[in-house]
């Protein structure tokens, strides 16, 4: 379906208020990869078979269940979403589109630039001193979702590193597809997973990352 210049706006309503997170539609890329469809209505007949939402209390998806999300979407676009932004646009100054440009290139470059290397070399590398992080060269493919690649043997896995303002609650943080794809086609080159480091004044936030980067390093040593 082509929903030309909506899609922005559904995208961002969708991505906000995670409605589309496995907890709603279920695990839908590991869903379709288990199927191996040769055909659309393979795939869709298939999924409505077998998708559960991914949680405590799984629940059968429908086509109701996403009827119901989509009624949600449209209430959280049109209650939420459209007064928001016709008030930003209301009172949006030329002066603010100045200072957005600036604080963008200038502030927030600086403070990511210090961010990543608090992490890098303040956490990580004292934790796994035996191995190098290396900045991702600004030519590859994934540079631009990668910050660093860790080699391990012949193999590498990928650190994106996030601030925590970037999703106030980062537990929940939903991946983009483009994301999805990138980390994806990021570990079929170099055999590793990426992992994202969330960062609050320099400390790592999500400190279960650290095991999982530890039994990364552990698989890819093998």
């Amino acid at each position: 379906m082509n929903f030309g210049k909506k899609e922005r706006v559904l995208n961002y309503a969708c991505q906000t208020y995670q409605l589309s997170r496995p907890n709603k539609v279920g695990a839908v890329m590991a869903l379709i990869r288990e199927c191996q469809p040769a055909s659309f209505e393979e795939w869709q007949s298939w999924y409505f078979d077998n998708a559960y939402t991914i949680g405590k209390y799984p629940v059968k998806i429908t086509v109701d269940v996403l009827k119901e999300l989509g009624e949600r979407l449209y209430a959280k676009i049109t209650g939420v979403v459209i007064p928001e932004w016709e008030a930003a646009f209301r009172d949006l100054t030329e002066q603010d589109c100045m200072d957005y440009i600036y604080n963008l290139t200038i502030n927030r470059t600086y403070d990511g630039y210090l961010r990543e290397k608090s992490v890098v070399n303040d956490s990580l590398a004292k934790l796994f001193p035996d191995i190098t992080f290396e900045e991702s060269d600004p030519a590859l493919d994934h540079a631009g979702d990668i910050d660093y690649i860790v080699s391990v043997k012949d193999k590498a896995f990928g650190i994106q590193i996030k601030p925590v303002t970037a999703n106030a609650n980062f537990g929940s943080y939903s991946l983009t597809e483009r994301m999805k794809a990138s980390f994806e086609s990021f570990k079929a080159q170099y055999g590793g997973n990426v992992f994202i480091v969330f960062s609050l004044d320099g400390e790592i936030a999500n400190e279960e990352v650290i095991e999982q980067i530890r039994a990364e390093i552990n698989r890819l040593s093998m």
